[in-house]
């Protein structure tokens, strides 16, 4: 794709999963590829219930990446159905089936169907730090400040030690 790095995924799908599509971009230009619900029958998620649902599929991802399994913004806005975790890890020296741990935020019921568009998942690179412990700190102009120390409206940061 232009401009666009690609990394090649393994994938298995798992007995249950035979029938589903493996995860896809809905648009050229998606950042996450969604998961389906690999289940029979439905699922009924009552409010602030949680359950993992399975998708399927295993995968097998080169070392230096991780999947992040993320909400779909549609599910979240329109029936409160989100990833509890989110963004979920999966490593790549992980071979399980990929789960989706949803949480029901809303009030009512959701049910969720075979072949559902649960989650996405995002395929990214990641760093291992190296730990380096020193006496102090450089010092920055927002310093220590955090949960919410810069404020929401423009001009509200907070200099200092916040």
């Amino acid at each position: 794709m232009n401009g666009v790095e690609s990394v090649e995924i393994e994938v298995v799908r798992l007995a249950h999963g035979r029938d589903l599509a493996l995860p896809d971009y809905a648009t050229a230009a998606a950042a996450g590829a969604d998961l389906l619900a690999a289940i029979d029958g439905e699922i009924e998620l009552g409010p602030l219930e949680r359950k993992i649902v399975p998708t399927g599929i295993s995968l097998a991802l080169p070392v230096g990446f991780e999947a992040q399994v993320r909400p779909r913004s549609g599910l979240a806005a329109k029936n409160g159905i989100t990833v509890a975790n989110a963004p979920g890890t999966i490593d790549a020296d992980y071979r399980g089936e990929v789960g989706v741990i949803l949480i029901n935020l809303s009030r009512e019921p959701f049910k969720i169907t075979r072949g559902m568009r649960i989650a996405q998942l995002v395929i990214a690179r990641h760093a291992r730090a190296i730990w380096r412990e020193v006496g102090e700190l450089d010092r920055t102009a927002r310093g220590a400040g955090g949960f919410g120390s810069t404020g929401v409206a423009t001009g509200d940061a907070k200099t200092g030690t916040g």
